[in-house]
């Protein structure tokens, strides 16, 4: 049965979860260069930036994940690959600096919340990001940022299995290479989350402005 997106969308009880989009993952320098030039050619970073705007003006939730690490390294993973390549960059997501801060395209506006991670590959699993959509009245969590490889399909089915619906702007995520994107929402988020579009969203939005 198809959803009404108009009633999943409504602002009251929709928040937008941005993941890892900070400077030091899609900005300039960033930890993963390929990823952040997928990010920007995609046309992710404006989708996400657009998406920001119309949830603030609507009156939705917009709640930013940021992955961090303290300089020693203390509580962090090291059992993935995926850690020990981030372990020897040049650029680290340290506390406290601009790695670690939204990029400007999206921006931060007080009405934000902001949650920090020293852990893991998901946005969700054992952060505070599920105790925070509950105060904010969440039913419906709208899904952007990187990466379609690990944390995007991670705080999908994280989210699902605490029983949020679940949307998806298929314009507003990205991962490497530019076309895993596609294969990944065709095969897997589709059967989890309603895919649509960053105009889809807005559409409804937009209803709610002013």
């Amino acid at each position: 049965m198809a959803l009404d997106l108009a009633e999943v969308l409504q602002p009251a009880h929709t928040v937008l979860l941005t993941q890892e989009c900070q400077n030091g993952v899609i900005g300039t320098p960033s930890s993963l260069p390929a990823l952040a030039e997928a990010a920007r050619a995609s046309g992710m970073i404006a989708n996400v930036g657009r998406l920001a705007a119309g949830a603030r003006a609507a009156g939705a939730g917009v709640l930013h994940a940021i992955a961090a690490r303290r300089p020693d390294g203390r509580g962090a993973n090291s059992n993935a690959r995926l850690f020990h390549g981030l372990d020897r960059s040049p650029v680290q997501q340290l506390l406290g600096t601009a790695a670690v801060e939204v990029i400007d395209e999206i921006g931060r506006e007080p009405s934000d919340l902001v949650s920090v991670r020293l852990h893991g590959v998901s946005p969700i699993a054992g952060t505070d990001v599920d105790a925070l959509l509950t105060n904010l009245g969440a039913r419906t969590v709208v899904i952007v940022g990187v990466s379609a490889n690990v944390a995007i399909p991670s705080a999908v089915f994280d989210a699902v299995n605490l029983g949020y619906q679940v949307v998806v702007p298929r314009d507003a995520i990205a991962g490497v290479p530019l076309e895993y994107t596609d294969v990944l929402i065709r095969n897997s988020l589709s059967l989890c989350a309603t895919i649509v579009t960053t105009d889809d969203v807005l559409a409804v939005w937009e209803k709610h402005t002013g």
